[in-house]
């Protein structure tokens, strides 16, 4: 995500416990804590490695490899940058959608009433959208990037309306789908569409509880201290794995912050405790299955 000539001005540097550069909390200090972990085992009969580049756009090219790759797995685990140093043991699930408007253009000055204004369509499905979200539930429903019209002096004729939706269950993502797909105008003569552009269903708990026991009992095995777990409104390619039913285990990788942003930093010191743990879980989850 980073533009091409940012080290020039940004290079990679270690300064005490901080590493800094782009991109060196989510994900390049996890890459090298897996290839670190894995070449302390030796033996990797098992262990499958995958690597994408492009989660940050929605694994567009590479949700159907990621699904065929873990679809027998035992486990996966995932090494996203952590919460904090928390594991991540539940991730939101998130749906990508689009509404098109249709209307009718006209003169906004001599004949307006012969248009039928996209403009208004759009907002009418905007603040129907906004109603489905449920913060009891930690479901929200956000409008996003909106378009709309040619000129100032003509009624739109046609509108585009973006909309990020985020569920902690699936059940959740699943009722806001399908209330967007029957959305209908609210203007005579007006015609909308509703695209699913993406959808990414949740990291539930039940996907990670028995892998976060076994990496919390590994940590107190290598005296690294409490380990803890929370749930983040991020989606990684973990919930894909846990979609299929596959245990994930997600945010094993940096301890560090400000991920996506200049100061980006990860913690040097964290990285040989973090690469003993995944080490350590690979060979409890290998021994189990030998």
């Amino acid at each position: 995500m980073w533009p091409v000539g940012t080290l020039e001005r940004w290079p990679f540097e270690v300064e005490g416990d901080r590493m800094t550069g782009p991109g060196v909390f989510d994900m390049k200090a996890g890459l090298v804590q897996l290839f670190a972990a894995l070449q302390s085992l030796g033996d990797l009969d098992g262990v499958g490695i995958l690597v994408t580049s492009d989660e940050e756009i929605g694994s567009t090219t590479s949700q159907r490899l990621i699904e065929w790759t873990c679809r027998d797995a035992g486990a996966v685990l995932v090494l996203e940058p952590s919460a904090d140093g928390a594991l991540k043991i539940a991730r939101k699930g998130v749906g990508m959608f689009h509404l098109e408007v249709t209307g009718r253009a006209a003169h906004a000055g001599l004949e307006p009433e012969r248009g039928i204004n996209a403009t208004v369509e759009a907002a009418h499905q905007v603040l129907a959208a906004l109603a489905l979200a449920r913060s009891t539930v930690g479901t929200t429903v956000t409008p996003t990037v909106v378009t709309a019209g040619t000129t100032v002096n003509t009624v739109p004729a046609a509108a585009r309306v973006a909309v990020d939706v985020r569920a902690e269950t699936a059940d959740e993502l699943r009722r806001v789908e399908a209330a967007l797909q029957s959305f209908t105008p609210v203007l005579a003569g007006a015609a909308l569409k509703v695209v699913t552009d993406s959808l990414r269903m949740p990291l539930e708990r039940r996907h990670s509880s028995d892998l976060f026991k076994r990496a919390q009992h590994q940590a107190e095995l290598m005296d690294l201290g409490p380990l803890d777990g929370v749930g983040v409104g991020g989606g990684s390619d973990g919930n894909f794995t846990a979609a299929l039913g596959v245990p994930t285990l997600d945010g094993l990788g940096a301890v560090g912050g400000n991920a996506h942003a200049e100061g980006e930093w990860a913690s040097a010191a964290a990285m040989p405790q973090r690469t003993a743990l995944v080490a350590a879980l690979v060979r409890d989850l290998l021994e189990e299955t030998r």
